[in-house]
């Protein structure tokens, strides 16, 4: 999908931390994330939609977050700090 699909108002955060030995990213929300919503990491040349099937804040799983959270999530592919998080 080319990078220019992206809208703006489908973006609901940015990749805040990678942890590369257990493929988990952490997440800057700016807007309501769930479980079971699809999205998509754009940055550099990545360029991925998944499933968010599970989230956690502090060691903790939830089934929702909201926009100014922080939570980490296993991803499908590397990401890196700066990788912009669209609802797809």
């Amino acid at each position: 999908m080319p990078q220019e699909d992206l809208d703006e108002k489908n973006l609901i955060g940015q990749v805040v931390h990678y942890f590369d030995q257990i493929g988990v990213a952490v997440i800057s929300l700016s807007k309501t994330l769930k479980v079971g919503d699809q999205i998509r990491f754009v940055g550099g040349e990545t360029d991925f939609i998944q499933e968010v099937t599970s989230m956690e804040v502090d060691h903790e799983k939830i089934d929702q977050a909201k926009a100014k959270q922080e939570v980490g999530m296993k991803v499908d592919q590397r990401v890196r700090p700066g990788y912009r998080v669209y609802k797809a």
